[in-house]
């Protein structure tokens, strides 16, 4: 189960942070790590602060994009340590764990970091079905990355070593893949119509991910959705 539970580094500055996280995450029994577009590829430093925890960071994968390292992900929570403009769906730490030890039998399930300096873009929190903020002291609230995933990963693990407490889920999730296939369609129907005119786009789909993130249609409804938007598209032409 904890195999399947990825932790993702976005565009990671420093190489110490890389093999800290391997460590970190190690400790807590996890080792899927995938970091995204790093400055820097794992290098001696890395290895030397991973410490027993070398196995992760030997098997960590690196991709360009977001979108690719959580394609086939059912679940997506990204770190966010302040509100954005357009607030998402948010859990605490210890819901966070259990979500995602609660969805993690029906497919791979993610959890987001972002850089050091400025965390996740917009659009990378976007692609995410929750956000998770760690409630640290408002004063001083500069975590470290590697602390930041200690602490979420503790609370994954305190999750799973409760889990016979949480019946598992029988919803049937899309994964992020499909979601981002139908956001795709959703804009170009809307396009279409001239519900969004192109050249002023404005925060139409930036509102309408909110929304369905908000609602997280399953797979059978999101299908339904396709549908409805398969059959405008035969009207417009």
């Amino acid at each position: 189960m904890l195999e399947n539970i990825r932790i993702v580094l976005v565009n990671t500055s420093h190489t110490g942070n890389i093999g800290s996280t391997a460590r970190a995450m190690k400790t807590m029994g996890l080792s899927n790590l995938y970091l995204v577009d790093p400055v820097s590829a794992p290098d001696g430093h890395a290895s030397a602060l991973a410490a027993g925890a070398g196995d992760v960071l030997a098997n960590a994968k690196t991709v360009a994009t977001l979108q690719e390292a959580v394609a086939d992900c059912g679940l997506v929570v990204g770190t966010s340590a302040r509100s954005r403009t357009h607030s998402w769906p948010m859990l605490e730490p210890r819901s966070c764990g259990r979500k995602l030890i609660e969805e993690v039998p029906n497919y791979p399930v993610a959890l987001v970091f972002g850089r050091e300096n400025n965390g996740l873009t917009n659009e990378e929190l976007q692609q995410c079905h929750f956000h998770v903020c760690i409630p640290a002291n408002p004063e001083y609230s500069s975590l470290n990355l590697a602390a930041a995933v200690q602490t979420l990963c503790y609370e994954v693990r305190m999750a799973w070593l409760e889990k016979e407490a949480f019946p598992p889920t029988e919803n049937d999730y899309p994964l992020n893949d499909d979601l981002e296939r139908f956001y795709t369609h959703l804009e170009s129907t809307l396009t279409g119509t001239g519900f969004i005119v192109k050249n002023h786009p404005g925060m139409v789909m930036t509102k309408l991910r909110r929304l369905f993130n908000r609602a997280r249609p399953e797979s059978a409804e999101l299908n339904i959705l396709r549908g409805i938007l398969s059959s405008i598209d035969k009207s417009v032409k």
